[in-house]
């Protein structure tokens, strides 16, 4: 029987794998945070509207103040 024996990636590849990820996940945070930049604009032309259009908006602000950041844009 021949027996497979598993190799430790070297430090070189481990740190190489470490820092492509590292950059994989901060670029796609920053895309995130583009979407997110997106949505609240959205959710403030909306906003705007309703209240241009007399809506009451109690409960849209009580919710919105429990999204952190979402405060800001109402």
């Amino acid at each position: 029987m021949i027996k497979m024996v598993e190799k430790e990636p070297s430090k070189d590849e481990q740190i190489g794998f470490h820092k492509g990820a590292m950059s994989t996940l901060i670029k796609e945070r920053q895309e995130m945070t583009k979407i997110i930049g997106i949505v609240d604009s959205l959710i403030k032309m909306h906003y705007d509207a309703l209240k241009k259009l007399g809506v009451d908006l109690g409960k849209i602000e009580k919710d919105a103040k429990d999204i952190k950041g979402l405060e800001e844009n109402l």
